[in-house]
C-alpha cells in the first residue's frame, strides 16, 4: 500500500534543510520531512500547506505539485486531499490547535516538530486526543534515529552495557526549542521515567519569565539512573553526551562527530581490571533519519507499535524543562514529577517573530 503525505508548515525543517547539507556529518539524509516522503518508497507527497505565499510557492517547485495542492489553510487541506500521514512544521504557538485538527481529520499518522506543545496543558491534550482517535504520533527529537545512539541503546537493552549509572548531556540551548533535543536523548539513554528533579536558570530574571531559557539541572529516574543536564554555555563541550554503565561507557564527543566506548578488561595496576577504548560499531549502509521515522509512522498505522520517540516522549521533554525552572523559580528545591499545575509552559525561542517565518522576512528584505 501506498500511504499519502503532507506537510503543514512548509519552511526549511517542512521543506528545504536538506538542500543546505553539503557534506557528511551526524545527519544521514534524507532528514527533514518533504524530502524523506519524496524519497520513501511506498509513500508519496501529495500536498502541502501555510499561510504565507512565499512558503507555498517555494514548496510547489521544490517537489513539482501544482498550486492546486498547496493550500493557505491547513482545515481545506486535510478535508480536500485526505492524507494518511502529515507532518505539522509550523511554529509551536499553533501546533497544539493544528495536531488537534489532523487527528479530527481521520489521519493515521503525524510528525510533529518540537516541542510539543507550548504548556502542559497543550500536550496532555495532544496525547489524549491522539490515543481516543488511534493516531500515532513521531515527535522530531532526532537523535533517537542516529545509527550511533541506536547501537547504544542496543547495547543497554542487551544486557553488554551493565547497568546505566549516569548520562550527562552538554547543549548550549533553550530548554524547550532545542533543549527538546536534549532532554529526550537523556531520557533515551536512562531508559526510565523522571521522577524529580533540582535545576538551576541562568539567572532569576530569567526564570520569572515564560521565555526558553538556559539552564542545569540534576534529574533522578524511577529505575536508579541519573542525569547531569547542563544548558547554559558548554565552552568547548558542544553538544556531548556521556553514558556510564558498569560493564560500558559511550561518549558521543564534538556534536556527534566523534564517538568512544569504553569497556573493562583485565590487566589493570595489582591484577585490576581497566577501563579500555574499543571501536564503536556502525552499521555498514546508514537509512535516512527520516526514512527511519516514516517506517515506523507507517508501522504504528499498520500494526499499532509505539514509535522511538512518540507524543508522550514530547510531553515528558517539556515537563521536564519546566520543572528545572520551577526549581529555581523556587529557590532550587526538588521538584516532584508530574508537575500539578498543568497551565505552566515555556514560550520555546521559535515563537519570536513567528507571525512572518525568518525565510519569508530575509527574503521581503532583500526585495525592499
Amino acid at each position: 500500500m501506498t500511504y499519502r503525505a503532507a506537510v503543514i508548515g512548509l519552511g526549511r525543517m517542512g521543506s528545504t534543510f536538506d538542500d543546505e547539507i553539503e557534506q557528511g556529518g551526524t545527519l544521514f539524509l534524507p532528514y527533514c520531512h518533504a524530502p524523506s516522503y519524496a524519497a520513501h518508497e511506498r509513500v508519496e507527497l501529495v500536498a502541502g500547506a501555510d499561510p504565507h505565499t512565499e512558503q507555498r510557492e517555494i514548496f510547489a517547485a521544490r517537489w513539482g505539485l501544482s498550486t492546486e495542492h498547496v493550500y493557505a489553510d491547513h482545515k481545506q487541506m486535510l478535508a480536500v486531499e485526505k492524507p494518511d500521514i502529515v507532518s505539522i512544521c509550523t511554529t509551536a504557538r499553533v501546533r497544539h490547535s493544528i495536531i488537534l485538527d489532523t487527528a479530527a481529520a481521520g489521519v493515521g499518522a503525524i510528525w510533529a516538530e518540537k516541542p510539543l506543545a507550548l504548556t502542559l496543558a497543550e500536550a496532555d491534550d495532544i496525547v489524549a486526543i491522539c490515543a481516543e482517535q488511534n493516531v500515532t504520533v513521531a515527535v522530531n527529537c532526532a537523535r533517537r534515529w542516529t545509527p550511533a545512539f541506536a547501537e547504544t541503546r542496543r547495547r543497554i537493552d542487551s544486557g553488554e552495557f551493565g547497568a546505566v549509572l549516569q548520562v550527562t548531556a552538554y547543549a548550549n540551548c533553550g530548554l524547550s526549542h532545542n533543549g527538546s533535543h536534549a532532554i529526550d536523548i537523556i531520557r533515551y539513554l536512562a531508559g526510565g521515567e523522571v521522577t524529580w528533579v533540582f535545576g538551576e536558570m541562568e539567572s532569576d530574571v530569567a526564570a520569572a519569565g515564560e521565555g526558553d531559557i538556559m539552564g542545569n539541572g540534576y534529574l533522578a529516574f524511577d529505575n536508579g539512573v541519573r542525569a547531569y543536564l547542563r544548558s547554559m554555555p558548554t565552552g568547548q563541550a558542544s553538544w556531548e553526551i556521556d553514558v556510564i554503565g558498569t560493564e560500558q561507557r559511550v561518549r558521543s564527543l564534538a556534536g556527534g562527530l566523534d564517538w568512544e566506548l569504553w569497556r573493562t578488561v583485565p590487566g589493570g595496576p595489582r591484577g585490576g581490571d581497566v577501563p579500555a577504548r574499543i571501536p564503536f560499531p556502525l552499521p555498514a549502509r546508514i537509512r535516512g533519519m527520516g526514512l527511519s521515522v516514516v517506517d515506523e509512522l507507517i508501522a504504528g498505522i499498520e500494526t499499532g507499535t509505539k514509535v522511538r520517540c512518540s507524543d508522550t516522549d514530547g510531553l515528558a521533554a517539556l515537563e521536564v524543562a519546566i520543572a528545572l525552572r520551577q526549581s529555581h523559580r523556587q529557590g532550587g528545591v526538588r521538584m516532584d514529577l508530574p508537575l500539578t499545575d498543568r497551565s505552566l509552559g515555556i514560550h520555546s525561542s521559535e515563537t519570536r517573530e513567528d507571525d512572518v517565518p525568518a525565510r519569508v522576512r530575509r527574503q521581503r528584505a532583500v526585495r525592499t
